[in-house]
């Protein structure tokens, strides 16, 4: 799958303007006490995560052994559905991917390979966005951004 970074902006403020549509794709189970690891797999462990207010939290976890990352983003409380998101993309690569949807519990999770690579990723939950550029790149500095709209 191929994403330019327009294209996920694109995609983010489009899921702002028709989020009400987005009541009939299928929900996520409500799972009390997920963890990123549950989402993602028990190899992937927890990288770096950003909170999404006090709705959640995404996750940013890597596989050391197929250096592949993964994000979700995991309410605080599941309940009822609501859109949320978890993308993920390396500008080096052109590559992403991303789930955005209606769900009670979690959305995700999102595979890109990411090894030796900084990655842009990030995810909401209701009207709170959370955005991390430029991240996992050793010295450089990544760049965060929560929105609410």
């Amino acid at each position: 799958m191929r994403f330019r970074r327009p294209a996920l902006t694109a995609a983010a403020l489009a899921a702002l303007t028709i989020g009400g549509t987005t009541a009939l794709a299928a929900p996520a189970s409500a799972t009390p006490n997920t963890t990123p690891q549950k989402v993602c797999g028990s190899s992937y462990k927890t990288v770096n995560s950003a909170p999404v207010g006090s709705r959640g939290t995404v996750y940013l976890t890597y596989n050391a052994a197929n250096g592949m990352n993964c994000v979700t983003t995991i309410r605080s409380n599941p309940g009822t559905a609501m859109a949320m998101s978890a993308w993920i993309y390396v500008p080096d690569t052109d590559r992403g991917d991303e789930d955005y949807g209606t769900y009670t519990s979690y959305a995700g999770p999102t595979y890109v390979y990411g090894k030796a690579h900084c990655v842009d990723w990030g995810g909401n939950i209701g009207n709170v966005y959370v955005q991390v550029t430029g991240s996992n790149c050793a010295a450089l500095r990544e760049h965060r951004v929560t929105t609410t709209r």
